[in-house]
């Protein structure tokens, strides 16, 4: 429903299908389901077709709820040319699905809905007149959700190249935004297309999860400048000799030097035919101006924007186990026993002083940055890192949105 009124198109169901009036196949589908409670696919798509081909459909868009219903009805659908742009599908488990709806309940005189668990209406007089559905006990729900398992594995390949899965098992609003950022961006063109992409965020925003999850997904190579650093000093390469007075005085390594060490990376094959995905660099103007002087320019640029609290909260809490090489996080993994808490140390770099210096130099940084790369997408770092993967897959398996001028 959101999604309609925020790109000002047509909800279609099968019941506003059924409710239409002035339609001869409207009116046979109501009196075929009265009898067997299921309507013809013939019929049903009929019903599409027609509302579909209506002035406020071919002006505005339309969005299908429910239809199709089988594959059949998909493959009817679409020799009749009535193809979709856009095909989601929202998953979750079936205890969420069940729990979401036995709880439902109808105001009879409002026609608003309400659930028990979620969203109880605080007025006692609302309260009493509330109603339950029919059909929606645990049992009967557990019977339709296994119907659909049965038939959305065979309707699903019907669209292969336009569909996107999304995890309904999340507040609305991030459901709605991942969509929407779905439904308004094209689709890849087929043209071969390298991915060459920067991740920008302070200290703690999870740059370096997301690089390993594009890497793993869509085999980029996953450049992490801190990493290649430490890696041309322990092969004692001529890098290595240049890096290695700076490591020993714990100084920064200047940009002149990362950056002939990111060339001599970047320039080989796998970088080439794979594509990369690259954080830690540039982490200011100059550094991007340089960047971009070699040649290396990403076609696609995030920002993972994490508020500071939660930056704290993901890093201070972080501990290792001396004994053991262990890591734990206070909050998200405690130690298994009080003896082991005891001997946990904390790494200099997780202290509250050092975090907080370092995410304040980012974000004064971050403002030249993102004018520089104009084009960058703003992505929110501060929820489940595999919602924040969905968020950059999209940006980076569909077309940028075009500049509005």
């Amino acid at each position: 429903m959101w999604l309609c009124k925020h790109l000002n198109s047509n909800l279609i169901t099968k019941e506003s299908l059924l409710e239409r009036e002035f339609s001869r196949l409207s009116l046979e589908a109501k009196n075929y389901y009265q009898v067997y409670k299921k309507i013809p696919n013939s019929i049903l798509v009929g019903l599409v077709q027609e509302r579909l081909n209506e002035d406020d459909c071919l002006r505005k868009g339309w969005i299908l709820d429910g239809i199709p219903e089988r594959r059949e009805q998909a493959l009817m659908i679409q020799t009749l040319g009535l193809a979709p742009k856009h095909v989601i599908v929202l998953n979750a488990p079936d205890t969420v699905l069940i729990e979401r709806n036995v709880g439902k309940r109808i105001d009879p005189v409002t026609g608003e809905i309400y659930h028990t668990t979620f969203d109880w209406p605080p007025e006692p007089e609302i309260q009493n007149r509330l109603i339950q559905p029919e059909g929606i006990s645990e049992i009967e729900t557990a019977k339709k959700l296994l119907e659909y398992h049965r038939h959305i594995i065979r309707i699903l390949p019907s669209y292969p190249k336009i569909l996107k899965t999304i995890s309904s098992d999340q507040p609305c609003v991030d459901v709605f935004y991942q969509a929407l950022t779905y439904v308004q961006s094209g689709h890849r063109c087929n043209a071969p297309f390298t991915p060459k992409v920067l991740l920008c965020g302070p200290l703690g925003s999870g740059k370096k999860l997301q690089a390993t999850l594009l890497a793993q997904k869509y085999g980029l190579v996953n450049i992490s400048c801190g990493q290649l650093l430490k890696e041309a000093m322990a092969a004692k390469s001529s890098f290595g000799e240049l890096i290695q007075p700076f490591f020993e005085k714990r100084m920064t390594v200047p940009d002149n030097i990362i950056t002939k060490v990111l060339a001599d990376r970047m320039e080989q094959q796998d970088c080439i035919q794979k594509g990369w995905v690259l954080h830690g660099f540039p982490r200011d103007l100059d550094q991007a101006r340089m960047l971009n002087s070699m040649g290396y320019n990403p076609n696609r640029v995030f920002f993972l924007s994490v508020p500071l609290d939660s930056i704290l909260e993901r890093l201070t809490l972080r501990r290792t186990d001396p004994v053991t090489g262990e890591r734990f996080h206070l909050m998200y993994k405690p130690p298994p026993t009080i003896e082991v808490q005891a001997r946990l140390l904390q790494n200099p770099k997780d202290s509250e002083e050092y975090i907080k210096l370092q995410t304040d130099l980012f974000y004064r940084n971050s403002g030249d940055l993102e004018q520089y790369y104009d084009r960058a997408i703003i992505v929110n770092g501060d929820q489940d890192p595999y919602t924040v993967f969905e968020y950059i897959e999209s940006g980076i398996i569909n077309p940028l949105p075009r500049k509005v001028t």
